[in-house]
């Protein structure tokens, strides 16, 4: 009986050897007698009990590791803290077991070295313009000499740039003088247009009003036209008539004069006008001019009848 027991357990302790599981998104180093020997990947695999050992063990996924914060001095010899994280992925698990002895310590150093170098070469206020600059120069550095370590580095992010409190506060100084500018300037822009909108709408109102009063001109000008116009035709039409009722008037006497006793009515009506006619002109003066002969009525009334006749023939 104890003899199957132990025969058990060594089968378990081989079948522990030789099966391994290896998870997604994981590399297994193997070596066999202290030498590289594959690699193992997801899945099932068989290993030669007590020879093949699992020497590294590597996660293939996306690695944050963060860079401690370091102190670089830029091109204006002013401090700047700075914080950064790398993102990195291995992709050859045999060089990143031999390739290094410690990759992840390489590449944190790399990140600090070149770091400081490329804020050596700018100016303060470039530190904080050109951040995406600075990540890419880091990036670049680092995946050309991590290539030989089976690591990609995909990107590198500054988590904060902290300059002395000096420098903190003439900064925000600054930042609160070139708003102020800019609020004074804003003001003043709107007052200039301000006074633009004010000058153009009074130019405006002083065109619409000249318009105005064109158009009043106009119309009063056409007005004064059609009424002369309308006066016109009214004394035209009044001189019209006027001559028509005195031809047709004549006309009358003129048939009257034909009729039996026409004439003698013609020397009755003269006689009468000119007795008052003198009549007339003794009310409205003193002096009268008259003719030498004025008592003569019979021959003046004879002098009318004879141009009647005259006119008559």
């Amino acid at each position: 009986m104890s003899v199957t027991i132990v025969l058990f357990v060594v089968a378990l302790i081989f079948a522990a050897k030789t099966l391994k599981v290896v998870p997604q998104q994981t590399a297994m180093i193997i070596e066999r007698v202290g030498r590289y020997h594959r690699t193992l990947n997801p899945g099932l695999n068989f290993l030669m009990p007590f020879i093949d050992r699992i020497a590294y063990r590597h996660d293939l996924r996306e690695i944050p590791l963060d860079v401690p914060s370091q102190i670089c001095i830029t091109r204006d010899n002013t401090q700047l803290q700075v914080d950064g994280i790398i993102y990195f992925q291995i992709t050859d698990p045999q060089l990143a077991s031999y390739g290094s002895s410690n990759y992840v310590i390489a590449i944190t150093q790399l990140a600090q070295t070149t770091l400081r170098s490329i804020i050596g070469r700018m100016e303060l206020d470039k530190t904080f313009e050109e951040r995406d600059h600075i990540n890419g120069g880091v990036v670049a550095a680092l995946d050309e000499a991590a290539a030989n370590w089976g690591v990609k580095v995909l990107r590198y992010e500054i988590k904060d740039l902290t300059p002395p409190k000096e420098i903190l506060h003439s900064m925000q100084a600054q930042i609160t003088a070139e708003r102020e500018k800019r609020a004074l300037i804003a003001a003043s822009e709107g007052r200039k247009q301000e006074q633009i909108n004010i000058a153009t709408g009074q130019r405006e109102s002083s065109i619409q009003r000249s318009e105005g009063e064109k158009q009043a001109m106009i119309n009063a000008s056409e007005g004064d036209k059609q009424a002369a116009i309308n006066r016109a035709e009214g004394e035209s039409e009044s001189i019209k008539l006027v001559a028509r009722a005195t031809a047709e008037a004549i006309h009358m006497v003129a048939q009257t004069i034909r009729q039996p006793g026409g004439m003698e009515a013609v020397n009755l009506k003269v006689a009468e006008q000119y007795i008052g006619a003198f009549a007339n002109i003794a009310k409205e003066g003193n002096t009268m001019l008259l003719p030498t002969n004025a008592a003569d009525v019979a021959g003046i009334v004879a002098t009318a009848m004879n141009v009647v006749k005259q006119q008559n023939s």
